[in-house]
């Protein structure tokens, strides 16, 4: 899947070199006098992204010269996998050293292909590595690899029953324990605004609950915003913002993407995962602007428009996770378009309750090259949410603080007692990047996983 491959496998692994601009000339003096001519002549300047294929006598490939930016860029050769010829190639120490890891985090990322519904173009070209190194990256490549699946499949074949689906199959995968509410089970379990949000849709909302662990150790609880699709509900989007809404669900895949990496490691955690699955649709029966409705924590909110639906799903889960009061709450949510005018598309908004636990996480995404960046939880902007005739309003007037204000929103649900952290993630990529395809991604993931290795595993 991820074009990795054990060195034992490919004996016949065409060497690969990194060069960057300043040791091009030392790198190419080294490979020996023919070889620096053809370097030359082809032009090759060891530019970021470009490469030269060094023939040997016959004409084939005897050498790959790879042109980075720097040693310990995770990107440095996710563009090869597309663009070198098909074959295996192994990392030379001929030229900058890269750290073997993270090269193949990189190339792994940048060979996946979504070919669910068309076949791919052409096979990526594969890296050779140690068993070692294999088993480092196998587990993270495939997490991003199933956040990007899953967001890059349409609704029509990833509504609620199928996202509560992935969840089962996980829990299956891992003997966890599984279960769901589905329709009006979620009013009669006490998950109102998760039923008010998805009720409309001919697809019945549902919450999925995942438990593995022992019950003795530290208890972690992962949500995910699942909401399928976003027409807006009656507040309707526009064509232009409902045109990539099968994305809206990119917080539950990160959140399954997270459990099945704390379970693969077996970390010392009792894990739950919940999804909260929902179509926002249109019809006679949707939640209308003015509504009231009591969350399953007692609050009542009064909704101020029907496009601010993933804090309503993600509130009744945030209450019933914080029932059993665990060492730490972590939820990732495609919540605003507010945390991508401030931070853009590839900066996840971070906030949590707690100042450490949330600078243990931006150090974690530094580390692992996911960033995250930490934005306040200001107290004042809570008037910004006030309502005349219940505790709260699900959004306001005001168009300031948007990103803020949703997360201040979720923490009058999570009590100030436990660890809470909240990604408000793009889950996307606009264009194409090296490692990065256009579609669906994963952001956040790796540092959150990190963090939580860290903090349980030491």
């Amino acid at each position: 899947m991820h074009a990795l491959i054990e060195t034992r496998r490919a004996a016949k692994a065409i060497p690969l070199t990194a060069a960057t601009k300043a040791t091009l000339r030392a790198t190419a003096a080294k490979l020996g006098k023919s070889a620096a001519n053809w370097i030359a002549a082809s032009g090759f300047d060891a530019t970021p992204g470009t490469f030269c294929l060094l023939p040997d006598a016959q004409g084939n490939a005897r050498r790959v010269l790879a042109g980075i930016a720097a040693a310990d860029d995770l990107y440095a050769l996710a563009n090869l996998p597309q663009r070198l010829p098909e074959g295996s190639y192994r990392l030379d120490d001929g030229g900058i050293a890269l750290d073997a890891e993270r090269a193949a985090l990189g190339w792994g990322l940048g060979a996946y292909q979504f070919t669910r519904y068309r076949k791919a173009p052409r096979a990526p070209a594969k890296l050779a590595v140690d068993a070692a190194v294999l088993r480092a990256v196998d587990a993270r490549l495939a997490a991003s690899a199933r956040v990007r699946d899953l967001v890059n499949t349409p609704t029509e074949d990833m509504g609620p029953a199928e996202l509560a689906a992935e969840v089962k199959s996980l829990a299956e995968a891992h003997q966890a324990g599984y279960r769901e509410w589905v329709g009006d089970d979620l009013l009669e379990h006490g998950f109102p605004t998760i039923h008010a949000v998805g009720r409309a849709s001919h697809r019945a909302p549902r919450l999925a609950e995942l438990t593995a662990g022992d019950t003795k150790r530290p208890h972690v609880v992962v949500v995910g915003k699942g909401v399928c699709f976003d027409t807006g509900g009656l507040d309707l989007k526009p064509a232009d913002g409902m045109r990539w809404m099968k994305k809206d669900m990119g917080g539950a895949a990160h959140a399954i993407a997270l459990a099945e990496l704390v379970l693969r490691a077996k970390l010392p955690v009792r894990l739950t995962l919940l999804i909260p699955a929902v179509e926002n649709a249109v019809a006679g029966n949707a939640y209308r602007p003015g509504e009231v409705i009591r969350t399953r924590a007692g609050l009542t909110v009064e909704i101020d428009n029907t496009d601010a639906e993933g804090r309503l799903v993600l509130c009744d889960a945030l209450a019933y996770a914080s029932e059993s009061k665990p060492d730490l709450i972590v939820d990732f949510a495609t919540l605003t378009g507010a945390a991508r005018v401030a931070l853009g598309p590839d900066l996840p908004a971070l906030f949590g309750n707690r100042e450490e636990l949330a600078q243990a996480a931006v150090a974690a995404g530094r580390r692992e090259q996911d960033p995250l960046w930490h934005m306040p939880l200001w107290a004042p902007y809570r008037a910004l949410l006030d309502s005349r005739i219940a505790d709260l309003a699900n959004a306001g007037p005001s168009r300031h603080a948007g990103a803020i204000t949703a997360a201040l929103y979720l923490e009058r649900f999570v009590p100030q007692t436990i660890p809470w952290l909240h990604l408000d993630t793009y889950a996307w990529n606009d264009a194409d990047k090296p490692g990065r395809p256009a579609g669906g991604e994963a952001l956040g993931l790796r540092a959150i996983f990190a963090l939580l290795a860290l903090r349980y595993r030491g």
